[in-house]
């Protein structure tokens, strides 16, 4: 009997544990068809509410136990590397009723997916998502070799209600950004080697001005270099969380 109850108390402990090591920040975002709970996973894994919609961005086992997790209606991949297409998240919050929004490229790894490319506009589970270029332009693996090229990841862009949410991918401050209109919530990443210093964000920022940024994937990269570059642009709220891994 003590053994029983012993036993019993370990497994609440460690259930407690798990729960605990998962209590992810979130914020909400209010739109007029209803709010967005956003929640920080982690690295650049996100999880979006909306209109009793449930999305994941980039699931990635290394930072949730997606065991317990909900089930989604809608993952977003936006390319292939392995810290943002994660076969094993995906298949753990995956239903037969789940859409998989991705690449060609991703394609091949994961069956039964909408691929969009570049400039492709679709409408998913009711929430119209616009695929959009995340590309580098410096940062390169080997000479003339980039680490994303252009053409084969994916930004994104949501639409709930009257907001845009931008998921920006794996990219750097590209031109493109220029053509990107009324952002009300952007994510850009923020990382060494692979995607942009803080300068490059503040630059990709003030092309578009969102009305809040959050710096994601950002490894050990000084969130407030950027807090600093951009204290005088009053009109984009920076907000950090913890993204880094």
């Amino acid at each position: 009997m003590k053994t029983r109850i012993f036993l019993t108390l370990l497994l609440c402990c460690l259930f407690g544990l798990t729960a605990a090591a998962q209590q992810f920040e979130r914020d909400t975002i209010d739109t007029s068809a209803g709010p967005v709970e956003i929640t920080f996973i982690g690295h650049a894994t996100l999880m979006l509410t909306f209109a009793g919609h449930t999305i994941h961005i980039d699931p990635w086992t290394k930072v949730a136990d997606y065991a317990q997790l909900p089930k989604v209606d809608l993952i977003l991949i936006t390319h292939e590397h392995r810290d943002h297409l994660d076969t094993q998240a995906v298949d753990a919050i995956r239903t037969p009723e789940t859409a998989v929004v991705l690449t060609d490229v991703c394609a091949e790894q994961v069956n039964g997916g909408i691929v969009m490319h570049n400039g492709d506009v679709q409408q998913v589970k009711g929430i119209t998502i616009e695929a959009v270029p995340a590309y580098n332009n410096v940062h390169m693996r080997s000479p003339g070799v980039p680490y994303h090229p252009k053409g084969r990841g994916n930004g994104y862009v949501l639409t709930f209600g009257d907001k845009k949410i931008y998921i920006g991918g794996d990219t750097e401050n590209i031109a493109e950004m220029k053509e990107l209109n009324d952002i009300a919530v952007a994510f850009l990443p923020m990382n060494l080697p692979y995607t942009m210093t803080p300068a490059m964000v503040a630059d990709a920022a003030r092309m578009f001005k969102p009305e809040i940024l959050y710096p994601y994937h950002y490894g050990q990269t000084d969130t407030a270099e950027l807090v600093e570059l951009l204290k005088g642009d009053q009109e984009i709220e920076v907000r950090i969380r913890k993204m880094n891994l």
